[in-house]
C-alpha cells in the first residue's frame, strides 16, 4: 500500500505546501477518490505522528510521514469519502484532533465572484470576512479575503498557534482566498498571514472583520451576528415619515467616548450603559436624532474615529457588536434616530490595515499623486477599481442592514470630488479631460447613493461637502449626486464669524447673516454647528460669544434660536446645549458640573423649550427646501442689526413672523410690516426671564393697522428685546357671525359696567318709549361708522339710516333675520368659498347680499337691478363714497371690502 501511496505523491506540490507558497492547497491536501482507494493528505508542521479516525466505525488508521516537515498521507479502502477526523502528535507528544479543513468545498458561487469582480456584489460582506457556519453538520468558521496579488495567504490565530503553515487558503479566480476551518468558534482571534511577491511575509487584520481587539491590539475577532433579537419594529415602520423632508429634524452630534465617563476608574462606558442615559437626555432636550462620530474600529483615539481600520466592526472601546445593536435598539425604542459618520474618502497607513494589503497598492492608488493626502498623511481609495468600490458600497449597506442605521453622514466628500484637494501644483494628476474633478469618485458616489436609496429609501444620506460643487443633493437623473442633505458649511463659517463680533461692530458684517439666503435653495441643507467648530483652539460656542457672561448666554440663546428659525435641518455638537466653556477634548468628559450653575441649567432648559417650539410649528420645517417657506420682511436693517422674515407652510394660518435682534439695544414701539391684516401674538422669545433674559416682550396680542411699513399695507408695533429672537403667530381677523358675537359680548360687558357705575344707564322714572327715543338718537349719530364691521350694530344702524330705499330696507331686515337664524352659517361658508376662488369682488359682494336675502326669504325673488357699470367701478375703486353708485347696501359694501382685502 505504501508503494502505491508513494506513486500518488506530487513532490513539487508537497514542497510548495511545506515551504508555505501554495495558493491552491485543496488540489493536494484533503481527501480524493483514486483507483486504489481514498487518498488523504495532510500537513501538520512539526508533527511526529498522524492518523485518520473514521467516524462511522471508529477505526484509527496511521498515516505515513512523506516529508519530515510534517507532511502525511494515507490510502483508505473504498470508493466513497468517509466522515473522518485527523489526529496528530506534536514534538512534545501533545495529541490534537480536528476535522480536515480541506475536506469541504468553497462556499462562493460563480455568480457572486463575477459580481464582485464588477463591483456589484452588494452583500459581499456575508461571504468575505469570518463567518461561523455549519457545513455537512460540522461547525466552524468560513474565512475569505480578497488578496489577488499575494503568493500565499493563511489564516492564523489562537487556534493554531499563529502558524501560517497550518491553514493555507485556497485562491479563487476572483482573487479571493477562502477556507473553512472546523472547530473555530465565535470569540477566537485571528489575522491573515500574507506572503507577498519577493518573499516578504506579514500579518494583516481582516478588512471585513465584524469585530476587533481593543487597541493597542489589532487582531480581528470572530463574531456571530445572527443572534440579536431586535425590538424596534415600530420605529423602522414609521421612520420614513419621522425623518422625511417635511419632518422636523434636529441632530445631537455625539462622541461616545467623551460624552460621559464612568467614575469607577474605567476608561469608557459600555454601549449598553450609554444607551439609556443618552436616550433619556436627548429625549428630554427634544432632539430627533443623534449623530455618532465614527464608531468603526480605529487605532488612534485622537483621530476621533476618522482614520478607520475596521470598516465592518464597531469599536471595541465600548463593547461588542451586539452591545452596539442594543444601543441602536434602545434609541429607536425611544423614537430617536441614529446617524453614523462614515469615512469613504481615505484610510490610515497602519501596516496591519488596508495599506499595501497584498504586497501591492490594492485599495489605494500606486501613484502617490493620486493615492495619498499630503496634509492628512492618509491614503486615498482607488475608486476606479470595482472590488474597492464594492468594499465601500457594501459597507454602507452593511450598517443600514445589520445595525439599523437611520442615516449615513459621509465625511470629507469635497476631498473625494477634487483631485487637487489639499495639494499643491505637481502633487496631483489631472483627469482624462485635463480637469481637477475626480471622475471615478463621482461615479462611485452616484453608484453608492443609487443602490443605498433603492435598498433603504427611508434612510438618510448626508454629505459633508465644503465647496460649491453643484447638485450635491440633486437627483441622480438630473446630474446630481443623490444625497438627501448637505452640511451648510458656508452658513456655519459665516454665522460663527458674525457672532464673534461685538454687537457694536456687527452692522459692518451684516452680509454674513443674509448671504446664506442667496443660495439657501440651491441644495437641501443641514445647518451644522459641529465638532469642527469647537476644537483646535477655536474655542467652544460659549467662548466665541462676546461680552459678559450674561451677554454670552444671551448671544447663545440668540444663535441657537436663529439656527432653529433659519431654513434647513439642524445639528449641534454635544456640550454646546448647556454652554460648555472649555474646548472639546476627546480624553475628557463634558463639563456636566456646569449644570449646577443656574445660568447653564437655564440654557439647557431653554434648548428643550426651543425644540418643543420648533417641532410644534410646521412653518419651521415643512417647506425647508422650498422658497415658498421663507419671505423677507426686512433684511436690510444693518445699522440696527435686525433681520425680519416670515416662515410659512401652505396654510396661511401657520405663518410665523420672526424678528431677530442681533444688537444689545432694546426697541420700544418698533413698527414692522406684516403680510396680512389680523392679530399677531408673541409665541416665543429667547430673551424671556425664564431662560435668563431681560423679560422684554409683548404679552398682549398685537392687532395690525392699515399703516404702511416695509412695503406692506399693514403693520404692527412691538417691543424688541436685546440679543433676541421673537416669533409671532398670525390669526386672521374675525368676520361675520364671529364678529357679531364679539360685538354682542362687548356691548353686554359695557352695559353691565354702566349699570354698576351708574353712568349713562337707564334714566330713573323714564318710560320705555323715552328710552327707545334716546337709543334711536344715538344710533343715528353712529350710523356713518357702520362700514367697519358686518355686525348686529351695523344692521341696526342700517335699518334706521336715512335715504335707503324700501327694497334696501327689506334686504337689511332679511339679513338681520338671517344673522339670527341658522342659514347665516351656510351663507358665510359660501362667501368664504367665493373669496378663495378669487372671483370679482364687487360682483360677488352683490351676489352675497342676494344670497343673504334669499336665505332669509326664499319665496321672495332677488331684485334685478342692473349692476355692471357700478360693479366695474367698485372693483377699480374699493372705497366708494356714494352708496347709490354701487346699488348696494352697507352690508354689500362691507362684503366687497372683505373680498378686496382677501384678494390683496
Amino acid at each position: 500500500m505504501e508503494e502505491k501511496l508513494y506513486d500518488y505523491m506530487d513532490w513539487a506540490e508537497i514542497e510548495a505546501v511545506v515551504y508555505s507558497e501554495e495558493n491552491h492547497p485543496r488540489d493536494i491536501l484533503g481527501p480524493r477518490v483514486t483507483e486504489d482507494g481514498i487518498l488523504i493528505q495532510a500537513f501538520f508542521p512539526g508533527a511526529t505522528r498522524a492518523a485518520v479516525h473514521t467516524i462511522r466505525d471508529g477505526k484509527q488508521t496511521e498515516m505515513v510521514c512523506e516529508d519530515e516537515a510534517g507532511f502525511f498521507a494515507v490510502l483508505l479502502p473504498g470508493k466513497k469519502i468517509p466522515s473522518y477526523t485527523l489526529i496528530y502528535w506534536d514534538g512534545d507528544g501533545n495529541q490534537m484532533e480536528h476535522y480536515d479543513p480541506y475536506a469541504y468545498p468553497m462556499q462562493f458561487t460563480e455568480q457572486e465572484q463575477k459580481q464582485f469582480e464588477n463591483g456589484i456584489c452588494y452583500s459581499i460582506y456575508e461571504k468575505l470576512g469570518a463567518h461561523p457556519v455549519k457545513i455537512d453538520g460540522v461547525s466552524g468558521v468560513y474565512f475569505a479575503v480578497w488578496a489577488p496579488n499575494a503568493i500565499r495567504v493563511s489564516v492564523v490565530g489562537n487556534f493554531n498557534n499563529w502558524d501560517g503553515r497550518a491553514y493555507q487558503m485556497n485562491l479563487l479566480e476572483s482573487g479571493i482566498y477562502e477556507l473553512f476551518i472546523p472547530g473555530v468558534r465565535a470569540g477566537d482571534i485571528y489575522k491573515y498571514e500574507i506572503k507577498a511577491k519577493g518573499g516578504l511575509t506579514y500579518l494583516k487584520s481582516d478588512p471585513y472583520a465584524n469585530a476587533a481587539q481593543l487597541r493597542p491590539n489589532n487582531a480581528s475577532v470572530v463574531v456571530d451576528l445572527g443572534k440579536y433579537a431586535w425590538q424596534d419594529e415600530n420605529w423602522m415602520k414609521k421612520r420614513g415619515v419621522t425623518q422625511g423632508d417635511k419632518a422636523p429634524i434636529s441632530v445631537y452630534e455625539v462622541h461616545l467616548g467623551s460624552w460621559k465617563k464612568p467614575d469607577d476608574g474605567r476608561e469608557f462606558y459600555n454601549y449598553r450603559e450609554i444607551a439609556p442615559m443618552l436616550a433619556s437626555y436627548v429625549k428630554e432636550l427634544g432632539y430627533t436624532h443623534v449623530e455618532l462620530m465614527p464608531v468603526m474600529e480605529h487605532p488612534l483615539d485622537e483621530s476621533w474615529g476618522y482614520q478607520v481600520t475596521g470598516y465592518y466592526a464597531p469599536t471595541a472601546r465600548y463593547g461588542t457588536p451586539d452591545d452596539f445593536r442594543y444601543f441602536m435598539d434602545t434609541m429607536h425604542q425611544n423614537d430617536i434616530g441614529v446617524i453614523l459618520d462614515w469615512v469613504p474618502a481615505h484610510f490610515p497607513r497602519d501596516t496591519f490595515g488596508l495599506s499595501a494589503f497584498d504586497g501591492t497598492c490594492l485599495y489605494e492608488h500606486f501613484d502617490p499623486r493620486q493615492g495619498s493626502h499630503p496634509h492628512w498623511g492618509t491614503l486615498i481609495y482607488n475608486y476606479g477599481r470595482p472590488e474597492v468600490k464594492n468594499f465601500l458600497i457594501a459597507n454602507a449597506l452593511f450598517w443600514a442592514k445589520e445595525y439599523h442605521a437611520d442615516g449615513i453622514r459621509m465625511d470629507a466628500v469635497a476631498s473625494m470630488l477634487y483631485l487637487d484637494y489639499g495639494k499643491q501644483d505637481g502633487e496631483w494628476v489631472a483627469n482624462i479631460y485635463g480637469g481637477n474633478e475626480n471622475l471615478e469618485a463621482i461615479e462611485f458616489l452616484k453608484h453608492l447613493n443609487s443602490i443605498f436609496k433603492k435598498e433603504f429609501p427611508d434612510a438618510l444620506l448626508i454629505a459633508e461637502e465644503s465647496t460649491a460643487w453643484p447638485k450635491v443633493t440633486g437627483e441622480l437623473d438630473d446630474e446630481g449626486l443623490g444625497f438627501d442633505y448637505k452640511w451648510n458649511m458656508g452658513w456655519m463659517n459665516d454665522f460663527t464669524e458674525y457672532m464673534k463680533n461685538d454687537p457694536v461692530y456687527r452692522g459692518a458684517h451684516h452680509d454674513q447673516l443674509t448671504f446664506s439666503m442667496v443660495y439657501a435653495y440651491s441644495e437641501k441643507f443641514m445647518l451644522s454647528l459641529s465638532h469642527d467648530e469647537v476644537v483646535h483652539l477655536k474655542g467652544s460656542m460659549y467662548t466665541k460669544m462676546p461680552g459678559t457672561p450674561e451677554q454670552k448666554m444671551a448671544n447663545l440663546r440668540l444663535a441657537y434660536a436663529y439656527q432653529m428659525v433659519h431654513p434647513g435641518k439642524k445639528l449641534l455638537f454635544m456640550g454646546q446645549e448647556f454652554g460648555q466653556e472649555k474646548e472639546w477634548n476627546e480624553k475628557q468628559p463634558l463639563s456636566w458640573e456646569l449644570l449646577e450653575d443656574k445660568e447653564h441649567l437655564q440654557l439647557k432648559n431653554y434648548m428643550a423649550a426651543l425644540h418643543a417650539f420648533y417641532k410644534a410649528n410646521p412653518a419651521l420645517y415643512q417647506l425647508d427646501e422650498k422658497p415658498e417657506g421663507f419671505e423677507w420682511i426686512n433684511g436690510m436693517e444693518w445699522e440696527k442689526n435686525l433681520l425680519i422674515f416670515l416662515r410659512r407652510t401652505r396654510k396661511k394660518e401657520d405663518t410665523l413672523l420672526v424678528v431677530c435682534n442681533f444688537s444689545n439695544v432694546e426697541y420700544d414701539d418698533f413698527r414692522i410690516g406684516v403680510p396680512y391684516p389680523g392679530k399677531y401674538k408673541e409665541m416665543f422669545n429667547s430673551d424671556a426671564e425664564a431662560y435668563g433674559g431681560t423679560g422684554v416682550g409683548n404679552p398682549r396680542v398685537k392687532m395690525s393697522k392699515k399703516t404702511e411699513c416695509d412695503e406692506r399695507k399693514n403693520s404692527i408695533t412691538v417691543k424688541l428685546a436685546p440679543l433676541s429672537v421673537q416669533v409671532f403667530s398670525y390669526t386672521k381677523p374675525e368676520t361675520g357671525a364671529a364678529s357679531n358675537k364679539s360685538a354682542k359680548a362687548k356691548t353686554a360687558a359695557k352695559a353691565a359696567a354702566e349699570k354698576k357705575t351708574g353712568k349713562k344707564g337707564k334714566p330713573a322714572g323714564k318710560t320705555e318709549e323715552a328710552v327707545k327715543a334716546v337709543k334711536a338718537k344715538k344710533t343715528t349719530k353712529t350710523a356713518q361708522k357702520a362700514e367697519k364691521k358686518v355686525s348686529e350694530k351695523t344692521v341696526k344702524t342700517a335699518e334706521k339710516k336715512q335715504g335707503t330705499t324700501t327694497a334696501t330696507e327689506k334686504v337689511e331686515k332679511a339679513v338681520k333675520q338671517a344673522i339670527d337664524s341658522k342659514p347665516v352659517k351656510t351663507v358665510e361658508q359660501t362667501v368664504d368659498k367665493l373669496v378663495k376662488a378669487g372671483k370679482s369682488a364687487a360682483a360677488e359682494a352683490a351676489k352675497a347680499v342676494e344670497k343673504y336675502r334669499a336665505a332669509a326669504d326664499p319665496e321672495k325673488k332677488p331684485a334685478t337691478k342692473p349692476e355692471t357699470k357700478s360693479e366695474a367701478k367698485s372693483e377699480a375703486k374699493p372705497e366708494t363714497k356714494t352708496k347709490k353708485s354701487t346699488g348696494m347696501s352697507e352690508l354689500g359694501e362691507e362684503l366687497q371690502r372683505k373680498f378686496e382685502t382677501e384678494e390683496r
